[in-house]
């Protein structure tokens, strides 16, 4: 099949990462195929990539996809990327594709979804109305308030130990200008950002947190973003705590939502602890792949 590659630029970048594309198409100019790059231009992540690769099942190996990879390769390394990252679902096309063309399995998710209108509501709230001696929880929705940006954007660092498995995933930092970035980016997209933290009570400074995204309607499923607790503060049910909050919130506010997604590294047992227990039943696993380009 002869094809030929459009090179495209996402006009919507932003301060944290660019975007190349580009579409595959036939003798016809029927598009075939898509890739799509992100160049991470935050400090602590400068080296690393992200692909995004799509082929019409109907064209799928007749060498679509093997262009676009190639032409994603080239420009990363030309961008003096180290590392190329790429997501598939278990199974699929594209999980066979990766492994094919030299890419390592380097990190297990498994997502899950809790069904609000199956929630254990009375267990719930016994979860969120429990006294954790010397902590507190506070809540917000959008922008974080301005009394407690500081230790809010300190806190962020609980994500460090994240486990990541083998995935060249750097570090993010994170200070008062990046999480209000952050709230204005969903904003702009129309979406609610609802934060629960965990507040130590006797300095007031943020310990833990966790963010959900809910649809600007109210309708269809929720997407929690990060949970985690300063290294420090763990040991006492605080995320627990938190995301049975959160479950609770989401419910009150958003009578129309129907559920609350989320994806855990399958390393991250005590996360995967607190989903279970709360009622999130696993729907699919997905791989993250990693391409090292400093030897491909």
């Amino acid at each position: 099949m002869s094809l030929h590659l459009t090179p495209l630029t996402d006009p919507a970048g932003g301060p944290d990462a660019r975007r190349l594309a580009w579409l595959a198409s036939d003798a016809d100019g029927n598009p075939v195929g898509s890739a799509f790059l992100r160049l991470i231009d935050r400090d602590g992540q400068r080296h690393l990539a992200e692909l995004s690769l799509r082929v019409h099942p109907a064209e799928r190996r007749r060498g679509a996809g093997s262009r676009l990879l190639g032409a994603a390769v080239t420009a990363a390394k030309a961008d003096g990327r180290r590392s190329l990252t790429a997501p598939a679902d278990d199974g699929s096309p594209s999980d066979l594709f990766l492994a094919a063309r030299g890419f390592r399995r380097v990190l297990n998710l498994t997502y899950a979804r809790l069904p609000l209108a199956d929630a254990d509501i009375p267990a719930l709230t016994r979860t969120a109305r429990a006294e954790h001696h010397g902590y507190r929880l506070v809540s917000w929705e959008g922008t974080v308030p301005d009394h407690l940006a500081a230790t809010f954007a300190a806190s962020r660092r609980a994500m460090d130990d994240m486990p990541m498995d083998d995935t060249d995933y750097g570090t993010v930092l994170w200070d008062v200008d990046r999480v209000r970035a952050v709230a204005r980016a969903v904003e702009r997209r129309g979406e609610h950002l609802d934060t629960v933290a965990a507040v130590d009570a006797s300095d007031g400074t943020v310990v833990g947190f966790t963010e959900l995204v809910v649809p600007g309607d109210g309708t269809g499923d929720g997407q929690h973003y990060g949970t985690g607790v300063l290294p420090e503060h763990r040991g006492h049910g605080l995320a627990r705590w938190m995301k049975a909050e959160a479950v609770l919130r989401a419910r009150d506010r958003h009578p129309r939502l129907g559920g609350l997604l989320t994806d855990t590294a399958d390393s991250n047992t005590p996360m995967r602890a607190v989903n279970d227990g709360l009622g999130y039943v696993p729907t699919h696993r997905t791989y993250e792949y990693q391409l090292d380009l400093q030897q491909a």
